[in-house]
């Protein structure tokens, strides 16, 4: 039944009051203690501990699109979309060693800003407005829309309703500042996983009372029994979900540029850890990677159980739209069948899971905005004060945007978590080649950072609508095409398109390379930052931690091979 009960609505309330009056506790005390307003809006400087900076790193990164898309890819696809978590995991080490040391070396406080300094204004500029417009009218929007389907889907209430709700109470936090935002993602994190834990519990109790056994454990056991296909994290060619996961290439290709560029280029996220000095951020970051392995436990087994218990048949009308089978239905038929109370839970994890995302997102526009566009091209002399207040006017404003536009974009029928990493591709690979050499390579020209980011961005396009233009049934033996079913009913040859990021990336770093030799032979000069080796090396309790992280890693890969 698609609504919430007296019983539910008092837990949601209690969630809302907590996070609310914490809020109000943190903004009340920041300002007592506030030495820069501007660095203390934007990034909390220096007052974000590190359980506060991994939770709000992980609140910032789980939203709808993980909780309905990723579920319902574990409906569709099984454990293998738990790829994306797991190898994050990892990512987050490599964040933690190599890039978090030069940014907080070189006091870089925004992804324009590291552009600037390492290349020139004018990259820095065109990356500024490129960042901003994705964020607010890809990102924002998704979150918002996808965050109000889901909630709607789940409570009843009409979806224009629950935007303008979600919108305003992520407006109420992020006007607070970065701290208000981290202290209050760690209560978030909490409702999310409390919430997202008890409805992995009552699905896999679901499963195992619908075979006549009771208990998580049984549960777990029938759903590797009755879908055993499903818990294969390495898919081999031939499945039909290879071309979403390609087999050896989510170890050792384009899932490490996905992860990368998404982790260590992404001011979203990075922007948590560069408040603080070096080996809190890094605690943090370590925090956040042991979080990131649970995280297929929420928001991947539901998709699963659901899976089994649809092909014994149940539910099956709740899990159609418009006459047709969508996974992406797993989670919120899941919600809908808690019981009252429990259900009021889950119902304010998800709810929490949107809100921290929509307030991170919205206070990385604020800041992107402020730091590089109005105090550099509008208003050089403007003081702290005035900054945090155009700080505030941007998130109203872009939220403002996002409430409009997201209606009109058709984002629920374009697909869930999968349609976001595929056409996030289009510019990560480029993006992460220029920050890459940028970070490690000095010779690297700003006329090369101009190649990566235009020309990886043609080349991306070019990648995707290629099996139009040629036939790469050649390529098939190798596994870097696989013949896809389009909509008209006919077959092409396509390139999956992680591999399709792993080829641009590459082209990209070597047409860098090439460009930056010609400009050096040419006299042209280079702006290189401030590394060094001492720089990555990192104390014993951070090791330990990343060897742990590592080891869990290698267990669950060869378990679920």
């Amino acid at each position: 039944m698609n609504s919430l009960h007296t019983k539910d609505y008092i837990v949601f309330l209690f969630y809302f009051i907590v996070v609310a009056s914490y809020g109000f506790f943190i903004y009340y005390k920041k300002k007592k203690a506030s030495v820069s307003a501007s660095h203390d809006y934007f990034l909390a400087e220096g007052s974000l501990t590190w359980w506060a900076i991994g939770a709000s790193l992980i609140a910032s990164n789980i939203s709808a699109e993980q909780f309905i898309g990723m579920s319902g890819n574990g409906f569709k696809m099984g454990l293998a979309i738990s790829t994306y978590e797991w190898m994050a995991a990892a990512t987050l080490m490599i964040v933690a060693i190599f890039f978090i040391p030069v940014y907080l070396k070189n006091k870089i406080y925004t992804m324009p800003q590291f552009l600037s300094q390492r290349y020139n204004s004018t990259v820095a500029m065109i990356m500024a407005i490129f960042w901003l417009l994705l964020y607010v009218v890809v990102n924002l929007t998704s979150i918002l829309y996808l965050g109000a389907l889901a909630i709607s889907s789940v409570s009843g209430l009409n979806l224009t309703l629950c935007m303008y709700v979600l919108a305003i109470f992520a407006i109420f936090i992020t006007l607070g500042g970065m701290k208000v935002i981290g202290y209050t993602d760690v209560i978030q994190v909490f409702f999310l996983i409390l919430g997202g834990l008890v409805t992995t519990y009552l699905a896999l109790n679901m499963v195992s009372k619908h075979y006549g056994s009771e208990g998580v454990v049984n549960g777990f056991k029938l759903m590797t029994t009755h879908a055993n296909d499903h818990f294969h994290m390495i898919l081999k060619q031939g499945n039909s979900n290879f071309p979403s996961l390609p087999g050896l290439t989510v170890l050792i290709g384009g899932m490490w540029i996905v992860n990368l560029n998404y982790w260590g280029c992404n001011q979203y996220i990075t922007q948590r850890a560069l408040g603080a000095d070096l080996k809190t951020a890094r605690s943090g970051i370590l925090f956040a990677a042991f979080l990131k392995l649970l995280m297929p436990v929420i928001v991947v087994l539901p998709g699963i159980a659901a899976y089994v218990l649809h092909k014994e048949g149940n539910f099956q009308q709740e899990m159609l739209q418009a006459g047709e089978l969508n996974p992406d239905r797993a989670y919120p038929v899941l919600l809908n069948l808690l019981p009252e109370g429990l259900k009021g839970l889950s119902f304010a994890a998800l709810t929490a899971a949107v809100v921290a995302s929509l307030a991170g997102k919205a206070n990385s526009i604020a800041t992107i905005f402020t730091l590089d566009i109005y105090k550099k091209k509008i208003n050089a002399n403007a003081d702290e004060n005035k900054m945090v207040w155009i700080g505030r006017v941007t998130v109203v404003a872009a939220m403002i945007i996002a409430v409009i536009i997201a209606p009109l974009l058709g984002i629920d029928k374009k697909g869930g978590f999968e349609f976001i990493q595929e056409y996030t591709g289009f510019v990560s690979p480029g993006i992460f080649a220029m920050f890459i050499l940028g970070f490690f390579w000095k010779k690297a020209s700003s006329n090369a950072a101009m190649f990566a980011t235009i020309g990886g961005f043609a080349l991306s396009v070019l990648f995707k609508f290629l099996p139009k233009i040629m036939n790469l049934e050649f390529l098939s033996p190798s596994g870097f095409a696989t013949l896809v079913q389009q909509k008209n009913g006919s077959y092409l040859y396509e390139i999956p398109f992680l591999d399709r990021m792993g080829f641009v990336f590459i082209i990209s770093v070597i047409g860098m390379v090439i460009i930056s030799l010609l400009d050096a032979k040419k006299g042209i000069a280079s702006k290189g930052l401030e590394v060094d080796s001492s720089m990555f090396k990192t104390n014993k309790g951070f090791a330990i931690g990343a060897m742990l992280v590592c080891g869990i890693l290698v267990a669950l890969y060869s378990l679920y091979w």
